[in-house]
């Protein structure tokens, strides 16, 4: 056998070890913004269905065009993360109605920094072809979508997820 074999399996049980505890510690975590990445994926391929028609087909201004598709967008988003994302800690009864109204705000204020960094990239800078259209539309998804994430975890479904999550989040593991 070659020098340094075992410590090498010894090594890399332990970093397999830290990579379980890890996993353990953040899988809530892991799998929330998964599913918050798939719904908002989802939302984001409504925004462009809906945005890019209005805006070079019909002829809509650029942050107008924008402006209906985040709303299509929110709307499905809104449905996913509710019924899908954040379902364990989703409000019930009369917190339904102060959830609802913090996700809409918080939607507001992630479509305010989509048209903003849409308007400096249109009418700021000039560019107005399809491909900066998009690409602007992108850049903003984005930076909204990280403000979401945390606005929707801290603020909208703050309620800790139940014991019944916890268990289908656990990782399957042999005896």
């Amino acid at each position: 056998m070659l020098p340094g074999r075992y410590g090498d399996h010894a090594r890399g049980r332990n970093q397999l070890s830290l990579i379980r505890d890890l996993y353990s510690r953040f899988r809530i975590l892991l799998h929330e913004v998964a599913k918050f990445g798939i719904v908002g994926a989802i939302g984001a391929i409504v925004q462009f269905s809906v945005q890019n028609p209005l805006h070079f087909k019909l002829g809509l201004g650029a942050l107008t065009a924008e402006f209906i598709g985040i709303v299509g967008g929110i709307i499905v988003t809104f449905i996913g993360n509710r019924y899908w994302t954040y379902r364990d800690r989703r409000a019930q009864g009369r917190e339904l109605a102060r959830e609802t109204l913090l996700f809409f705000a918080m939607s507001a204020t992630g479509t305010g920094i989509q048209l903003g960094l849409q308007a400096i990239v249109t009418y700021g800078f000039g560019l107005k072809d399809g491909i900066s259209y998009n690409l602007a539309t992108a850049f903003g998804i984005g930076i909204a979508t990280l403000f979401r994430l945390y606005a929707y975890r801290t603020f909208v479904f703050r309620g800790a997820p139940s014991g019944a999550a916890m268990e289908q989040l656990e990782p399957e593991t042999a005896l």
